[in-house]
């Protein structure tokens, strides 16, 4: 059974990319341009990994983050945060050291990254290396 990833980016092209790129690695994907109401799809449907864009035009992926691991049904997912932004991308790090145990399944990667990275970070946290 394929593992289920949900991606949340407010960039429909991006959105389109990492679709293509997972799908292609036998991932099921959804994907949402909005990150209001993502917690509550999340907690609707829980994927085996979230991949979010910290900088969303209508929500605060950082807000996101803090509000599914605050959640018992959904503190567990493991999540992929990316941001070409240097100051939320040190907040999250910040978050991670200084409560590992709360952030322990979720990782950061800068913007631009190649997404060769972005796949192998995937298949690291999935477990899913070979799959093809």
């Amino acid at each position: 059974m394929s593992k289920r990833i949900l991606v949340v980016d407010d960039r429909e092209n991006l959105l389109t990319l990492l679709r293509m790129l997972l799908e292609d690695e036998h991932y099921q994907v959804s994907v949402l341009q909005e990150g209001r109401g993502a917690v509550e799809c999340i907690h609707d449907n829980p994927p085996d990994l979230l991949i979010l864009d910290l900088k969303l035009a209508d929500a605060s992926g950082l807000d996101i983050l803090e509000n599914l691991r605050a959640q018992r049904s959904t503190a567990d997912i493991p999540v992929i945060v990316y941001t070409a932004a240097v100051i939320e991308a040190e907040s999250v790090a910040n978050l991670i050291s200084g409560n590992p145990t709360r952030y322990t399944n979720v990782s950061v990667l800068q913007k631009p990254f190649e997404l060769d990275t972005l796949l192998e970070r995937v298949q690291e946290v999935l477990g899913t290396t070979g799959l093809r």
